[in-house]
């Protein structure tokens, strides 16, 4: 279903209301619109500076009823939300939920993700369905070590996830699973992490260029743009972007993270249906900014230049990095983005700064 164009001071909800509920809802108001968002914190990034906000738990129905009646249109910030309570009350006749709850519920199961890009023809690295020990270690004589276990539900940022190595015990690995079920992959001998953020709407698709992504401790830590590979791997990483984004009919934004691997090929690794860390660089590259994109195509509207006018160096924020503060504002390049945390925790991210610079060729 399309989305219905929406008028200047109609309301995007935003289930969640963490720092990408933040950044979503300071682009709405630069379109004119009101943001309203859900979620379980108080003086919550997004509740900070969205017009309204409910405090409210994503499995309680009556809760998100009356926050979808409240709303012109909803979309989510992050994926780990009980997708049946959401389903359920986005078809009783209430707004409409973009991307869709069908789209929702592929990409936060990690075994129907891989099962989706597979049929689609698009390659990722090998792997199984893990349910018990012993499925667990016909995985592992299948695929071989090393190789990487995670949960199927609700894992990210290295979270959920166990490398099991050639003298690693499958038994103290497959605890990390705490009795839910489990994705086996193949580990992949990669060059380089790249991402692609890709808008879909009412009249098409706008690609951003592909970045290159360097984490620490599992977290993203410095975002690249543009990524440094060939141009032609740089149109075949846009072209399964958008491969995907219009297999899946996704109305909205969505990042598709892939590995680049030392013989040059591509494998598609997760896919995360909204805003991403690794698109915030897009806020000060580029005309219009994946949270631009997002309320575009959720609320109608035709989509937002995705070419970049400067190359971007991203850097998070994590934890006490938040203490340099006061030197990167006495940096006249940094352009500092800080998401209203009160307290810094190891892992917690606090913030990002770009960094620009004149445009490279290509």
């Amino acid at each position: 279903m399309k989305p219905k164009r929406l008028p200047p001071g109609a309301t995007i909800g935003i289930l969640g209301n963490g720092q990408l509920g933040r950044m979503t809802a300071l682009a709405a108001a630069r379109l004119g619109f009101r943001t309203h968002c859900f979620g379980p914190e108080k003086d919550s990034p997004a509740e900070q500076v969205s017009t309204e906000a409910t405090l409210g738990d994503y499995r309680d129905r009556a809760a998100l009823a009356k926050f979808f009646d409240a709303c012109d249109v909803v979309t989510y910030e992050f994926e780990n939300i009980p997708v049946e309570a959401v389903a359920a009350v986005a078809k009783a006749g209430h707004a409409p939920l973009y991307p869709s709850a069908k789209v929702l519920a592929t990409c936060q199961d990690r075994i129907l993700e891989k099962s989706f890009l597979n049929r689609i023809g698009v390659a990722t690295a090998p792997w199984m369905r893990v349910n018990s020990p012993a499925a667990l270690a016909r995985a592992v004589a299948r695929i071989g070590r090393p190789c990487v276990l995670k949960t199927a539900r609700m894992g990210y940022d290295g979270k959920g996830q166990i490398m099991i190595g050639p003298r690693a015990s499958l038994d103290a690995a497959y605890a990390i699973l705490k009795g839910t079920e489990g994705i086996l992959e193949g580990f992949v001998d990669f060059r380089m992490e790249i991402s692609v953020v890709v808008a879909r709407g009412r009249a098409g698709t706008a690609c951003y260029v592909p970045v290159e992504n360097r984490h620490k401790h599992h977290i993203l830590d410095v975002t690249l743009a543009p990524a440094r590979i060939s141009k032609a791997l740089s149109r075949k990483a846009e072209a399964l972007a958008i491969k995907i984004a219009t297999k899946l009919d996704l109305v909205g934004v969505l990042a598709v993270e892939m590995f680049v691997t030392r013989d040059g090929r591509i494998r598609v690794n997760e896919l995360a249906p909204r805003p991403h860390n690794s698109g915030h660089w897009t806020i000060d590259a580029c005309p219009a900014s994946q949270f631009d994109q997002i309320c575009r195509a959720i609320a109608g509207l035709p989509l937002g230049d995705p070419a970049r006018h400067s190359d971007a160096r991203m850097k998070n924020l994590i934890g006490d990095d938040v203490d340099a503060v006061p030197k990167l504002l006495a940096d006249p390049r940094a352009i500092l983005h800080l998401y209203g945390k009160a307290e810094a925790r190891p892992g917690r991210k606090m913030g990002h700064v770009t960094y620009l610079k004149k445009k490279s060729r290509g």
